[in-house]
């Protein structure tokens, strides 16, 4: 089975957004021949100028698709209020299995009224103009991507990828995507309930407890007490979590908080892991102890986060 992939782009469209997803889907094909067909499309055809000055090769869109991919970019503004474009958008979205949008694609199927009362995402950049512009939209400005019904949206740039791969693995399985990732050299495939920031990131300040942060994130199995981390570190506890907290305006126990809650939603939203077992795999522990941490993260247990995602 053949499934056609329309990837739209305007002027000023930015490149990753859609050649991201274009190669996602191309090497997928290398491992299920004939399992996919791509269309580049615009409101005109030819080469089309991105962001970058960078151009791409268009066909003027028309015709159906299995799903319809809008990139996003600069251009999405002005794409958005194209009558033309957001006809054919609407238009395809009656027949297309799914559509999608990444990064600040989003607006085009916003306007086109495709989001109302539904699930959405965006570049973090974004959000607050989204959301004053779209009220109707559920927009969840920390996720990854998003999937309501038919209709998918990402998060800026990369995360174009990690949608492309998702849809490979529902259309093609998990050892397919898991094989188009590793042919990426993607590090592993981010479920879509992942939060758009690391933690890692937002903690690491070019401070002297970088280095061990990072090893804390790897060896989350650890108990990782305040005396380990200061042992780590090579200084007294006391010392330590003074230190700790000066740099990090937080303390190492909440810092590890941080790193296990965000570990443990990222296997309940990509792994058939029991919560019992995801508490082990994060380093909880027991699942009362996970549950309070998520309480206090997002203000909701890790079954309701659970269902969410996979609503």
């Amino acid at each position: 089975m053949t499934r056609t992939i329309g990837v739209l782009i305007f002027p000023d469209f930015q490149l990753l957004d859609a050649a991201g997803p274009i190669a996602t889907f191309e090497i997928a094909g290398r491992y299920v021949p004939g399992s996919y067909r791509l269309r580049v499309i615009a409101k005109d055809a030819g080469l089309v100028e991105s962001s970058s000055g960078a151009t791409m090769h268009a066909d003027k869109f028309g015709g159906e698709f299995d799903t319809l991919l809008i990139s996003g970019g600069e251009g999405s503004r002005a794409a958005m209020a194209c009558e033309a474009t957001q006809a054919f958008v609407q238009a395809s979205a009656s027949t297309s299995r799914r559509t999608a949008s990444v990064c600040s694609g989003a607006y085009v199927l916003a306007a086109a009224g495709l989001l109302d009362g539904r699930r959405a995402t965006t570049h973090w950049q974004r959000t607050a103009d989204f959301a004053r512009r779209f009220p109707a939209v559920r927009l969840e400005p920390d996720r990854i991507f998003t999937r309501d019904g038919p209709i998918w949206t990402s998060a800026g740039i990369t995360a174009g990828i990690d949608l492309a791969l998702a849809m490979i693995a529902e259309d093609l399985g998990e050892a397919v995507a898991r094989a188009t990732a590793q042919q990426l050299v993607v590090y592993h495939r981010r479920p879509g309930g992942q939060s758009q920031f690391s933690t890692l990131l937002e903690l690491e300040q070019g401070g002297r407890f970088d280095g061990l942060l990072a090893w804390a994130r790897e060896n989350l199995h650890e108990p990782l007490t305040v005396e380990q981390l200061a042992e780590k570190a090579a200084m007294s506890p006391r010392h330590f979590a003074r230190a700790f907290a000066a740099e990090k305006a937080v303390t190492p126990a909440k810092a590890i908080e941080r790193l296990r809650v965000e570990a443990a939603r990222a296997l309940l939203d990509s792994q058939p892991l029991r919560v019992e077992d995801v508490a082990l795999e994060a380093g909880f522990g027991d699942p009362e102890r996970m549950r309070r941490a998520f309480m206090r993260a997002f203000g909701q247990p890790p079954q309701a986060l659970r269902r969410a995602a996979r609503a």
